[in-house]
C-alpha cells in the first residue's frame, strides 16, 4: 500500500480568522456630516460615523467618537450636542456586539447664535 498523504495541521479557522482580522485593519472608517442653516450664524448639524468592533476592540475607533470628531471638524461656534445614538443596541445584550459587528453612531445638534 502506498503512503497516504497526511492532513494539514493547520486548521481552517485560523486561517479565516487571519483573513478577517486583515480585513478589518483594512477597512475605512465611514464618516459624514450635513449642516443646515437656519440664520446666518446658527442651524443644526448631524453627523454619522460607522466602526468595525473585533473582540472589544472598535477599529478604527468607537463609531461615536468618529461622529462626535467629524462634528468637530467644522470648527463651529458654539455647537451643542441634543442627541446621541449607536445602533444596533441590544440594551443588555450588546456585550455579544463586542465579539464581532459593525455599529453606526449618529450625532444631532445645533451650533452658532440664533438672532433675536
Amino acid at each position: 500500500m502506498g503512503m497516504q498523504p497526511r492532513p494539514n495541521p493547520v486548521s481552517r479557522a485560523p486561517r479565516g480568522l487571519a483573513i478577517c482580522l486583515l480585513l478589518a485593519l483594512l477597512a475605512p472608517a465611514c464618516a459624514s456630516v450635513s449642516l443646515e442653516r437656519s440664520t446666518q450664524t446658527s442651524g443644526t448639524y448631524e453627523s454619522e460615523g460607522w466602526s468595525f468592533t473585533l473582540f472589544a476592540i472598535d477599529m478604527p475607533s468607537g463609531a461615536l467618537s468618529i461622529a462626535r470628531e467629524n462634528a468637530a471638524d467644522f470648527h463651529l461656534a458654539n455647537t451643542t450636542e441634543t442627541s446621541a445614538k449607536v445602533t444596533p443596541d441590544l440594551g443588555w445584550f450588546n456585550w455579544v456586539l463586542d465579539i464581532i459587528s459593525v455599529r453606526k453612531a449618529t450625532v444631532k445638534g445645533t451650533w452658532g447664535f440664533a438672532d433675536h
